[in-house]
């Protein structure tokens, strides 16, 4: 596939981007670049692409017996609020919707430039987490442990 410009792209042409192709694009882009493309129009959009396509990533054998609630805010939203989802992982599934919903076992709260390096692997969770890149409340070890429940496309 040809790269998008994600600035403009529709939300069913940022949906239709395989998986690979999105976490290569996102890589490729520096942190001016994702700042940029997080305060245009489709920051809603790309976030939504991102964390709809959470559960077809996961990997149960990875999870186990894992059952938690994750409240994640991705902070700088132009308006001044954050965009916010809830990821569940119960029964060897994930299920992801948008908005805080039920107890969370663990929240995170970060920036989209933050968020992107997690998602993509392309940063140490732990040492943001350190550095006081990524907030995290409740169990710290689902924190340390939650991007091995995912299979993340190589870029």
């Amino acid at each position: 596939m040809s790269d998008i410009d994600f600035t403009t792209a529709s939300a069913d042409e940022l949906a239709a981007v395989e998986p690979g192709d999105f976490i290569r694009i996102v890589k490729e882009m520096s942190d001016k670049d994702v700042k940029q493309v997080m305060e245009s129009a489709n920051r809603e959009s790309i976030i939504a692409a991102i964390f709809s396509r959470m559960p077809e990533l996961f990997r149960a054998d990875r999870a186990g017996s894992t059952t938690a609630t994750t409240h994640w805010s991705i902070t700088g939203r132009p308006d001044g609020g954050a965009d916010e989802w809830t990821v569940r992982f119960a029964e060897g599934a994930c299920t992801t919707l948008p908005g805080h919903d039920g107890d969370a076992t663990l929240s995170l709260a970060m920036t989209p430039v933050d968020f992107t390096k997690v998602i993509t692997k392309s940063g140490n969770p732990v040492m943001m987490f350190m550095t006081g890149k990524i907030k995290a409340k409740g169990d710290l070890g689902l924190a340390a442990n939650i991007a091995n429940f995912f299979d993340i496309p190589k870029a």
